[in-house]
């Protein structure tokens, strides 16, 4: 769980685990929420001082326990949130806009649970909308989702199975990281074992996720998107080496993180990654840089942009 949560926070983290996992002893709940078990018993001691019963049950079966007739209040929503909530669903999944979608038919009761007098709006607008569905859909399973959150905040190792986009498979272990959402895309951020290196995964082609028994500490200060986005363009099937005719610093804004890694060489700058698609590479990222350059390699991108140069040119050429 990250360190920068708030007591309150944690608190209410205390209280899902509760009402979860009856019989949660303090040090189960100490390591479920990263901290002491001092400051785990403090948790529970906001929940009862807020005035939710949570009965201490002693002996080899014993642990924390919701007392009876624990109900939590219902969740309100304005008009203006329910509209709202049912836009980012349907703008983040346009087949929610179908019940028998799993996040469609999840929204249906949200909306369904709603009163009259709010949530009539929010059933014209699910009914009503038009959503354009995704070209490029990358739908990760929930279930493995769930697996990877669950082995991020216990901090254990996980073996995942995989599948490449060229369909290769292949299983490895691995310290995840996080798990992080760019451009409606799932990646899980890691230390892979078996590249004995940072690798960026995506959650949608992991198949199968199985936590070990084997802790792991991640790196301290860690920021998750930062190293996400330094790392996109690495471990990939084509070496990439550009140099551009121009300083970093101007280089740098035409520079997508996952092209690779920036670095200033005198009045010049290098850009090294890797790639695995290298028309698109050319076509579509590198052509677009305002500045003289020239491909060093790998031979792959060496052949991709000649053969860019060589379409480019017999454009330009009178026909016959």
């Amino acid at each position: 769980m990250p360190a920068d949560l708030s007591p309150t926070a944690r608190a209410l983290r205390t209280l899902e685990i509760l009402q979860n996992r009856p019989g949660t002893t303090a040090a189960d709940l100490a390591g479920r929420l990263g901290v002491t078990e001092r400051a785990a018993r403090r948790y529970v001691e906001i929940l009862r001082e807020a005035g939710i019963p949570v009965e201490s049950v002693r002996g080899p079966h014993g642990g924390y326990r919701l007392g009876r007739g624990m109900r939590l209040p219902p969740v309100r929503f304005t008009q203006d949130e329910a509209i709202g909530l049912v836009m980012a669903v349907l703008d983040g999944r346009p087949a929610a806009a179908d019940d028998g979608d799993l996040v469609g038919h999840a929204l249906a009761k949200v909306v369904g649970a709603l009163p009259e007098s709010v949530g009539r709006q929010a059933a014209a607008l699910r009914a009503y909308a038009a959503a354009v569905p995704d070209r490029f859909p990358a739908r990760p399973d929930p279930a493995v989702v769930s697996a990877l959150v669950a082995a991020v905040a216990a901090g254990r190792r996980v073996r995942v199975a995989y599948r490449s986009e060229a369909g290769n498979e292949w299983e490895s272990e691995a310290d995840p990281w996080a798990v992080v959402v760019r451009h409606a895309r799932w990646y899980l951020l890691c230390h892979s074992h078996r590249a004995d290196a940072i690798r960026t995964y995506r959650v949608d082609r992991i198949r199968a996720v199985e936590q070990t028994p084997h802790g792991f500490v991640p790196p301290e200060g860690l920021d998750a998107v930062a190293v996400l986005e330094e790392h996109l363009g690495t471990g990939w099937a084509y070496p990439t080496r550009v140099v551009f005719d121009a300083p970093a610093a101007e280089v740098a804004p035409w520079i997508r993180p996952p092209m690779g890694r920036l670095e200033p060489a005198g009045g010049q700058c290098v850009l090294t990654g890797s790639t695995r698609n290298t028309a698109m590479y050319v076509q579509e990222w590198l052509a677009a840089v305002p500045f003289a350059f020239r491909v060093e390699g790998g031979p792959e991108l060496r052949d991709a942009t000649a053969a860019l140069a060589a379409r480019l040119t017999a454009s330009l050429e009178d026909p016959p």
